[in-house]
């Protein structure tokens, strides 16, 4: 194996035969290099579907009020359901429900101001665990909390681009910014992985927005999350939510319209299924495509046995043992897969290196990479059976009866 004489021999074989050889070599390396590549778009088309979800708790249910389409105990059809804090209230202690928010809808931008800076921005009314739906960071200060809800304060937690337009560099906690014609008190500054839009949101509590906007105790929209639960679990969670809506505002439960409920974790599980079959598609297309080059690179030592035959019937009848001719051509078929399997290794993550700097951010694909323990699994596996499939020639060689062999 480390004779420097047998690898002068292999490099001067091959060097003899540089079309043959470099079709080999370009064979096996596509076949890696495509199953790589691949395996990173695949990965970056998963990373960016998954990232569409950074903003909102996966495990997180949506419920949005509808028009009833079904008549029920007397009820007629049309007729509009209209959430109050009762429905948060009575879901709030339904099993399986962790945290839980309601919203009451504001006009979408308001005019927002701190002394004579002015700018226009998007306020939210919510309960305290909006953080958690939202998957809203808290930079500085705090989020809203039980007391600002139950004492109706004028508190705001306002996310950090409105803090860099308002304040500068002014630390904004304690200092009162003013809302359309109302005085709120700056309590927190939040980040968010939603983007540039999320952040430039003010959010107070929903008891002050249905005060000062006269709205009761209307509420728009509910949502919640449903803890480690699997898929089935969050589903029956949906049921009795909307079997507790159903009972609450007299519809029939079957009525799809009159309440809509978005299960997030549901139509995660749908795209994660879709993945599954994506990444056994690319599995097949791209061990077919290194196949294929393995059974190149057995067909070429067949060939070069062929042409070499001659040469092996010298060989054995000067002494040569059937071991040292396996070895021989093992050897040329180990150099020939371990060279192509390298080069494309480097040629394919050198492109999705690439790849991954020139895209620009966006929600088809992002970051496409590829696992690296098994990608150098995948290439060790490859040089292995190519070094096999020119094993049955050597073998088949090594067995030749040297007379015969000098005859041809």
């Amino acid at each position: 194996m480390f004779s420097l004489d047998a690898w002068q021999e292999i490099y001067q074989t091959i060097v003899a035969h540089k079309l043959r050889s470099f079709l080999t070599l370009l064979t096996v390396s596509w076949g890696i290099f495509m199953l790589v590549i691949l395996l990173g778009a695949g990965q970056g088309i998963q990373n960016g579907v998954e990232r569409q979800f950074r903003d909102d708790a996966v495990n997180s249910i949506w419920v949005y009020r509808g028009k009833t389409t079904i008549p029920f105990e007397g009820h007629p059809r049309g007729r509009w359901i209209q959430f109050t804090n009762t429905d948060y209230d009575q879901i709030r202690e339904i099993s399986g429900v962790e945290h839980i928010t309601s919203r009451y809808y504001l006009s979408r931008q308001f005019s927002v101001s701190y002394r004579d800076k002015y700018a226009s921005f998007d306020v939210r009314s919510s309960h305290p665990d909006h953080q958690y739906l939202e998957k809203t960071i808290v930079v500085s200060g705090r989020f809203l909390n039980d007391i600002d809800i139950d004492r109706r304060r004028k508190v705001c937690v306002i996310g950090v681009k409105v803090r860099d337009a308002l304040f500068g560099k002014t630390d904004p906690l304690g200092r009162y910014i003013k809302i359309n014609n109302s005085q709120y008190k700056v309590v927190g500054v939040f980040e968010d992985k939603g983007g540039r839009a999320e952040v430039e949101k003010i959010y107070i509590p929903i008891s002050t927005a249905q005060m000062v906007y006269g709205a009761a105790d209307t509420v728009h929209q509910i949502m919640f999350t449903v803890g480690n639960t699997d898929y089935q679990g969050s589903q029956d969670i949906s049921s009795s939510v909307k079997t507790s809506l159903a009972n609450h505002h007299r519809f029939d439960v079957r009525d799809e319209r009159a309440v809509r409920l978005w299960n997030n974790l549901k139509e995660y599980q749908k795209i994660m299924d879709l993945f599954y079959w994506v990444r056994v598609f690319v599995w097949v297309i791209g061990i077919g495509t290194v196949l294929t080059g393995i059974l190149a690179v057995s067909n070429i030592m067949v060939i070069s046995v062929r042409e070499r035959t001659l040469e092996i019937g010298i060989r054995k009848a000067l002494g040569a043992t059937p071991s040292s001719i396996v070895g021989i051509i093992v050897r040329e078929s180990l150099l020939v897969t371990a060279i192509a399997g390298y080069l494309g290794l480097i040629a394919s993550l050198s492109l999705l290196e690439f790849l991954g700097q020139v895209i620009p951010e966006n929600d088809y694909i992002y970051q496409p990479d590829v696992d690296m323990s098994v990608v150098l699994l995948i290439t060790a596996l490859v040089i292995v059976s190519g070094t096999f499939a020119g094993f049955i020639p050597a073998w088949r060689a090594a067995r030749v009866d040297p007379i015969t062999a000098l005859q041809e």
